[in-house]
């Protein structure tokens, strides 16, 4: 038999040394992954993909209104774009909900914070554009935020990605 000594069981393992430089590098890659995923990014996109459904929802709803009744559930003018949470807003989803144009649960699934976040304009009688402030850094470089919140006015020829003093976009998302 082999007689092992001391100092080949020594050799045969990782020094403090080695084992601290390897954490070392795992820490760095696990901190650079970190930073490319960023994970507080892919919530915003999230939560913008979630209103962005809701917002083309609530636009096609309307035009399906729109063709069979040849009219708007609202029947003036909305020029400064109101939020879909005011109280006259939340009678004109009523009325979608019942015209069978959106789901009934459309309170229950979007929420009243998700419908202050959603703005519409329209004229009154031929057209509408339904609006929200997107958070994520690649909704604000899309080619459709780039309006105020009343959807006609456009900001700039470009996608918007300013921001105002308290970190949130000038530039909505439009649907019109």
């Amino acid at each position: 038999m082999k007689k092992i000594t001391a100092q080949k069981v020594i050799s045969l393992g990782f020094t403090l040394i080695e084992l601290l430089i390897v954490i070392a590098l795992l820490g760095a890659l696990a901190i650079g992954l970190l930073a490319t995923i960023d994970p507080f990014e892919q919530l915003k996109k999230g939560r913008d993909t979630s209103t962005r459904n809701t917002v083309s929802e609530f636009y096609n709803a309307s035009l399906r209104f729109y063709s069979t009744k040849s009219a708007f559930p609202w029947d003036v003018a909305i020029p400064e774009g109101s939020a879909l949470s005011v109280t006259g807003m939340s009678a004109r989803i009523r009325d979608l909900v019942n015209a069978g144009e959106l789901k009934t649960q459309f309170y229950e699934l979007v929420g009243t914070t998700g419908l202050a976040k959603i703005f519409v304009h329209s004229n009154g009688t031929d057209t509408v554009g339904v609006c929200y402030r997107p958070e994520s850094k690649s909704f604000r470089q899309d080619v459709n935020t780039k309006y105020d919140s009343a959807g006609g006015t456009s900001v700039g020829a470009t996608p918007c990605i300013s921001q105002s003093s308290n970190g949130a976009t000038t530039c909505f998302y439009c649907v019109q």
